[in-house]
């Protein structure tokens, strides 16, 4: 419930007004056929600028019910299976809404959460997560990310570790191992 207490009541009421708007629209104006409902999409919209995912949802549960409710309580005089195919399509562009945007508010989370200053050993490179446990550079990105690491050796480690190996290597894959 302390979630809902961080909510700015200008955002609260920017939403039910602009629900409360487009239902009156949908009520007085449109038959049943027209395809009205597909505007509860702002309200969703509008309700991103919170960062709170459940209000964001409650938000599309709320224009769901009032694109339902528009469907039933509109005039007649459209066709039927045309109005449900409108509110159907406009019920599905919401939660799609909803829900990619969300998504895209994680991803941009997660990017700015790598663009972050990570503590990291002088000596050995291990990064200190936030409960501070020391892991591997390479555990620790693909903890945090979707990235995998492949291991290999660098042209100037080969020469350094292994220096009978190098003449070799350089003469085999020549664009790998040139000197700049």
């Amino acid at each position: 419930m302390s979630e809902w207490l961080k909510l700015s009541p200008q955002l609260a009421i920017a939403v039910v007004l602009i629900s409360a708007g487009i239902f009156a629209i949908d009520l007085l104006f449109f038959p049943t056929g027209v395809a009205i409902g597909v505007l509860y999409v702002l309200p969703v919209l509008v309700s991103l600028r919170s960062r709170q995912q459940t209000f964001v949802f409650t938000v599309a549960a709320g224009a769901t019910v009032l694109t339902v409710l528009g469907f039933v309580f509109s005039p007649s005089g459209g066709i039927l299976w045309m109005g449900v195919a409108n509110r159907l399509i406009a019920v599905l562009a919401i939660w799609v809404t909803a829900f990619l945007s969300l998504q895209q508010r994680k991803a941009e989370d997660l990017i700015q959460f790598l663009r972050g200053l990570l503590p990291m050993c002088a000596s050995c490179k291990k990064i200190r997560d936030d409960k501070g446990y020391w892991s591997q550079v390479e555990q620790y990105i693909e903890t945090h990310s979707n990235a995998i690491f492949t291991h290999s050796i660098c042209p100037a480690c080969v020469e350094k570790w292994y220096p009978d190996l190098y003449p070799e290597l350089a003469e085999r894959y020549p664009e790998l191992y040139k000197k700049k």
